[in-house]
């Protein structure tokens, strides 16, 4: 071999299969939710009809609707989710998901779609109220403001589990028991607009719209083995001064959380996410530095989440999902797993990253690599600098191990090699007695002495 090719030849060698310069490429985004917010402005999903299970009427191309209000060309970045598709969306923040459709004879050109799975977790449905005897049998108002977190709040107050909106401006409260006993109506039956807010929905006429009082709380316990976190206030706007904590103890040793909805107003506005035991911080996020998308997984058994608004601060908020895992090494072995778990910070150093920032995992992996891979560098660019030197060459001996070996046919099924080297001025090699006379390039060369080889030997094994 020449010089540059036994440098080759070693660098393969050395260096590993395989290094670890990536944990899987970009993380995975997850499935899109099916509305996490109260009028399902976040709905992501594919009915394409203002009815479930293709009942209805059908919705029109949002690429072909540019004579109305909405069109996919008017929503270019895709914040809306329009495109080149027809699945009932909310661009406008109207009460719910809807359409344009064919225009009628009189005149309507858009309707609300009818979606069964786009009601945010929380809400439990549409219930007849016939009124004897009320569908919630606890304690009722009616408010010229009402909301849906004006009546979540209320009940809370009260000590009731369940909140009902109806008509537009009342409130019920209610237990299980209450609910156990409902009857279920259409979801378009709960068409009325809040009198407080004209996105939302406050029941219908006899009709009830009922919620968990945990939806928008200030402050809680979760032990359920997976949940959903609203900010306070929610689905409202969350309100100045706010300082709220949620403690999450589900069954497992470790946690997975994942944002659905974050929109915090600036910077003084921030969620903190820290051990539930020591509470030492693991993440904090604020209006200017975002969650970062897919799953973020803690190896907690116990998490406390932290919120604070200013004086000054309102926006939508968060909701963020949650699940215990059990065996988080079974749970996070797959590949894609292992893609999406983030390490968490030590000592309390903020590790925040934004939706287009990288894993701070992988920057981890591709320093070690980079480190190995320098260090094997320098060393084979120390020997290659020797064998430069000396004009090294490898040597097919056919000799024990201790002989001297020079070059000439091979002989037996043993074979191993040696180093030969040439110094800067020719020097004939003279051959043992009973061996071929070297021919060609090997007249110039002469082999390593026997304890050099093992030297060389030993350096390479060690390597």
């Amino acid at each position: 071999m020449e010089p540059l090719d036994l440098w080759s030849f070693l660098l393969l060698l050395l260096l590993p299969p395989t290094l670890p310069l990536s944990l899987g490429g970009n993380l995975q985004s997850p499935a899109p939710s099916e509305c996490y917010q109260v009028n399902g402005a976040d709905y992501r999903g594919r009915q394409n009809r203002t009815g479930p299970r293709g009942s209805g009427r059908p919705c029109l191309f949002w690429d072909q609707t540019q004579q109305h209000s909405y069109s996919s060309s008017k929503d270019p970045q895709g914040r809306w989710g329009l495109g080149a598709h027809n699945f009932c969306r909310n661009p406008d923040g109207d009460v719910q998901p809807w359409c344009y459709v064919a225009e009628t004879e009189e005149g309507i050109y858009w309707r609300y779609c009818d979606i069964p799975t786009c009601h945010m977790p929380g809400y439990l449905g549409c219930f007849v109220d016939s009124g004897a005897p009320p569908a919630l049998s606890g304690p009722s108002g009616t408010s010229t403001k009402l909301t849906v977190q004006v009546c979540l709040r209320f009940c809370r107050m009260k000590g009731y589990q369940l909140a009902g909106v109806e008509a537009g401006y009342a409130c019920f409260c209610g237990s299980e028991g209450d609910l156990a006993r409902g009857r279920p109506a259409p979801a378009t039956d709960c068409d009325q607009i809040c009198f407080g807010h004209p996105g939302q929905l406050c029941g219908g006429d006899g009709r009830l719209g009922i919620y968990e009082v945990s939806v928008g709380s200030c402050q809680g316990n979760w032990t359920a083995p997976q949940g959903v976190i609203y900010s306070p206030d929610f689905p409202d706007e969350y309100g100045p001064d706010r300082n709220c904590s949620w403690i999450l103890n589900p069954p497992g040793s470790a946690l997975e959380l994942t944002f659905r909805l974050f929109e915090l107003a600036d910077s003084r506005d921030r969620l903190e996410l820290r051990e539930a035991g020591s509470g030492r911080l693991l993440w904090d996020f604020d209006g200017t530095r975002p969650p970062p998308p897919g799953a973020l997984r803690l190896p907690t058994a116990a998490l406390l989440l932290m919120f604070h608004s200013d004086p000054r601060g309102h926006a939508q908020g968060f909701a963020l999902t949650y699940r215990g895992i059990l065996d988080p090494l079974e749970d996070m072995g797959s590949p894609q797993s292992l893609a999406q778990t983030l390490p968490v910070p030590m000592d309390g150093t903020n590790c925040s990253t934004g939706p287009g920032d990288p894993d701070p995992g992988i920057g981890a992996g591709v320093f070690y690599a980079v480190t190995v891979v320098s260090v094997l560098l320098l060393i084979l660019f120390s020997f290659y600098r020797l064998l430069r030197k000396r004009s090294c060459m490898l040597a097919p001996g056919k000799g024990l191990m201790g002989r001297l070996l020079v070059l000439g046919p091979v002989r037996g099924a043993g074979r191993s090699w040696v180093v030969w080297y040439r110094r800067p001025r020719g020097v004939a090699v003279p051959s043992p007695t009973g061996d071929p006379i070297p021919e060609g390039p090997a007249l110039a060369y002469r082999p390593l002495s026997a304890s050099s080889q093992n030297s060389l030997r030993s350096l390479i094994s060690a390597l």
